[in-house]
């Protein structure tokens, strides 16, 4: 997808200037402040930003947490290239694409309609059946994704197998749900619970952040004196404490 989509804004590079121009005349201007139109393009803007990347919400770091390094500030700066990837190159050639597609304004179509026909309109017929490839491919990965994040923090509270049936039986549940609704409900659905979501992870966040800025400052500080490969080993790190990994490092120096 990315790749296709790069391959319209590319060929229609002209066009783009002219574009971004259109953006920042209609939605930062002093008549768009004073109507509020721009706090409003904000608003729906983290919105989809928080569906497209989940920064900030506490999901990736489910997927994160699995990944095999020697110290975690390697993770989490690979974290931060997900979400550039996901947002400012993903949504945003989208973004160009649809633009780029002279009816957007008129054709009287949303959502995954209107992407469709604004790449059928470069590409021709076969974008419609790209399009519906690649949400079905997103849709799907993401189904499991979630559904191993939910499984993995079910398995760490409590081994009942009646809670994790129940789990599924809702999870199976939500799918149907979602594939009948309409779209609006299921968008206005996702924010509601997108927003708990990282208001929860906002507190963690600030209880958990003094330990990630020395973290930090372990990696930086072992990058400064000449080691190529931080290695983290948990117990240098005053005050944290019931860590599972990298402990080993530290057993094997001291034999």
């Amino acid at each position: 997808y990315i790749l296709v989509s790069l391959f319209v804004v590319v060929i229609n590079i002209g066009e783009i200037p002219g574009i971004i121009k259109t953006i920042f005349e209609s939605a930062f201007g002093l008549r768009e402040m004073a109507v509020g139109s721009m706090s409003g393009m904000i608003l729906v803007g983290i919105k989809r930003g928080l569906f497209s990347n989940e920064a900030g919400m506490g999901s990736a770091p489910n997927a994160a947490a699995t990944a095999d390094v020697t110290h975690p500030v390697k993770q989490g700066l690979i974290q931060t290239l997900g979400v550039f990837t996901d947002t400012i190159v993903i949504c945003s050639c989208t973004a160009f694409m649809i633009l780029l597609y002279s009816d957007y304004a008129t054709a009287g179509l949303e959502g995954i309609e209107l992407t469709q026909a604004a790449l059928s309109s470069q590409i021709g017929p076969i974008g419609n059946i790209f399009i519906a490839v690649c949400i079905l491919l997103f849709a799907f990965s993401s189904i499991v994704g979630n559904y191993y994040y939910g499984e993995s923090n079910i398995g760490f509270m409590s081994n009942n197998k009646t809670i994790l049936n129940v789990f599924r039986a809702m999870v199976v549940g939500m799918v149907l749900f979602g594939s009948v609704a309409k779209v609006q409900l299921v968008w206005d659905l996702a924010d509601v619970f997108m927003g708990l979501m990282a208001i929860i992870n906002l507190i963690a966040i600030a209880l958990l952040g003094k330990y990630a800025f020395v973290v930090l400052k372990d990696y930086t500080d072992q990058k400064k004196a000449g080691i190529k490969d931080p290695v983290f080993i948990a117990s240098n790190i005053k005050g944290l404490e019931n860590v599972e990994c990298w402990q080993e490092e530290k057993e094997e120096e001291v034999v």
